[in-house]
C-alpha cells in the first residue's frame, strides 16, 4: 500500500518507521539533534514550501529518509488505513 504525503510524493506504507508532529516533538533536544543530523547527512526531503507540520521517518532497506510535510499527523494516519 502507498501513502500520499503531499506534493508529488508517494511512499510505501510498510517502510514507514514513524509519523511525528513537529510542534510536539521538536521540544525535545534529542529530536532536534536527530533532525539536524539528518539534514546534514542529506536525508531530509521537503515535500512542500508551506509551513511544515509533520515529519515521517522512512527506511527502505539501508536507505533512510526523513520527509517533512505540511499535512497533519491525523490526516496521514487516516490515509494510512
Amino acid at each position: 500500500m502507498y501513502l500520499h504525503i503531499g506534493g508529488d510524493y508517494i511512499i510505501k506504507s510498510k517502510y514507514i518507521v514513524g509519523i511525528f508532529d513537529l510542534d510536539n516533538c521538536t521540544c525535545a533536544a534529542a529530536t532536534r539533534a536527530f533532525l539536524s543530523r539528518a539534514e546534514q547527512q542529506g536525508q531530509v526531503v521537503y515535500t512542500t514550501d508551506e509551513l511544515p507540520r509533520t515529519f515521517i521517518i522512512y527506511q527502505e532497506k539501508n536507505v533512510r529518509r526523513v520527509y517533512v510535510t505540511q499535512l497533519s499527523c491525523a490526516t496521514l494516519q487516516k490515509r494510512r488505513r
